[in-house]
């Protein structure tokens, strides 16, 4: 029998509910099965063209955030405490790494090799201060522009994850509000951090997972495990998503009746070749192992304690306490991240109550904005008003697109359940929501188009009327 369909066709009849029932009804279930993968093997994946609107659209956004690092001066940084703001710990192992150090002394002074960061910006600063200057105007520039460049860029992945589950309307919206969002700006022309790296990296790995739910060969799960692992190398937060995404992944493809554990096999073997430099590495200079950062303890410290109400308690941080600073460089590293980690679970242990409670407000405050200082009388922040809308606005558009059974709804909800985990233990920061907002963006979009839709239908049905 030959097919007679086009591919397009093909594919929507594939992916339908009709399919499945009349290969349950006409075919034996194993053959079922074969039938199926040879179907999706025959059906060429591809990506749909990038409007061509982004071919003035992705310059443009790149050039106003050159520019607005210009106008608002970001490229310069209070000389203050031997410039520790340009790029605060990444900056000072940055500075290591070009003086020729390596990889070392996260704060003053040289307290020898570390893993206080994770190693990817590091050294992407340690190149530009090695190449343009130490702490210079030229070093700010290159390392804010690639941060642009990322942020720009963030926009074809999100292109293609909003067509893939929501249509074309909805990825062309998403993609053109997060180009000229002066907010999405800030956090790559004000931060020399991997706060644009992050969410491209993130944002590219969800859209492989959309893919990976159907797709016939290897090459996609190779690439899905290397970009995981240089993610990892990035920002490790990035791991707290991966386990649901992978069982995600495999349901899909169970459920098409696609093999999953060779690509499995092969995404966990480029994964962890893409970290095994760093984490042999990490071996031979400590002794033993350490999982690509070692500073969690004082990241625990820094949010549970006898004076913590569920925000960073900044005093603790060796860079403002000098007493930290010289138990730091008097005890090393190590040491020093394995006692603060001591001390966080000793005081857990004994205001278990209140370590809940604060939780608590930690998710909250993750969602709504932490709050900050003011003069203000009245009893309602509203300089958080606008996070915390457009968390709820991402909120209900994740429930929205569960309850339509929308394609991927369930790999939102898991990346907003799952990612963020972490800080809820903590402490919260609106930059480290950021990682997760092209993501979120598109759930907003999505929500705003179906009340729009709703909208039309309910005026014209009283028109009729």
């Amino acid at each position: 029998m030959k097919l007679r369909w086009g591919a397009p066709l093909l594919a929507g009849f594939a992916r339908s509910g009709s399919f499945d029932r009349a290969l349950t009804r006409r075919v034996r279930p194993a053959s079922a099965v074969r039938v199926r993968y040879t179907i999706a093997s025959m059906l060429k994946l591809s990506r749909p063209a990038l409007p061509k609107s982004f071919l003035w659209l992705l310059p443009l956004s790149f050039v106003l955030q050159l520019a607005s690092i210009g106008v608002l001066h970001q490229y310069r940084w209070r000389p203050g405490g031997d410039n520790f703001e340009f790029g605060w710990e990444m900056g000072r192992i940055g500075r290591s790494i070009a003086q020729g150090h390596g990889f070392a002394s996260p704060y003053e002074g040289q307290t020898g090799p570390s893993a206080w960061e994770p190693p990817l910006y590091p050294y992407l600063i340690g190149g530009v201060f090695k190449i343009l200057g130490i702490y210079t105007y030229a070093s700010a520039w290159v390392l804010l522009g690639i941060n642009c460049i990322f942020a720009t860029l963030t926009c074809i992945p999100i292109y293609w994850i909003a067509h893939r589950t929501f249509g074309d309307r909805i990825a062309i919206w998403s993609a053109w509000i997060w180009a000229m969002c002066p907010y999405i700006w800030y956090w790559g022309i004000h931060w020399i951090w991997d706060t644009t790296i992050t969410p491209f990296t993130l944002a590219c790995a969800f859209l492989l997972a959309l893919e990976l739910q159907e797709w016939p060969g290897w090459r996609a799960w190779i690439i899905f495990g290397a970009l995981y692992g240089v993610g990892a190398l990035a920002n490790p937060t990035m791991l707290a998503f991966l386990p649901f995404c992978g069982l995600w992944i495999w349901r899909q493809r169970y459920r098409r009746g696609l093999a999953s554990l060779p690509g499995v096999a092969l995404a966990s073997l480029a994964f962890w070749l893409t970290l095994s430099p760093w984490l042999i590495r990490n071996y031979e200079v400590f002794g033993h192992f350490v999982f690509i950062r070692d500073d969690f303890g004082l990241q625990f410290r820094l949010g549970n304690g006898p004076f913590a109400d569920g925000m960073l308690m900044p005093y603790l941080q060796p860079n403002l306490n000098k007493i930290e600073l010289e138990k730091f460089q008097r005890v090393g590293e190590l040491a020093y991240a394995e006692g603060c980690k001591r001390s966080a679970f000793d005081w857990i242990r004994a205001n278990p109550g209140r370590f809940a409670i604060i939780s608590l407000k930690r998710l909250f405050y993750f969602w709504n904005g932490v709050p900050r200082p003011t003069n203000s009388p009245a009893l309602v922040d509203f300089r958080s008003s606008a996070f915390l809308a457009t968390s709820v606005l991402a909120l209900w558009g994740m429930i929205h697109a569960l309850r339509q059974r929308r394609p991927g709804a369930w790999l939102f909800a898991g990346l907003i359940i799952f990612y963020p985990g972490v800080y809820y233990f903590v402490f919260p920061h609106a930059r480290y929501r950021h990682p997760i907002e092209p993501e979120l963006l598109i759930l907003m979009v999505f929500l705003c188009s179906e009340v729009k839709i709703r909208r039309s239908t309910t005026q014209r049905q009283t028109i009729s009327v």
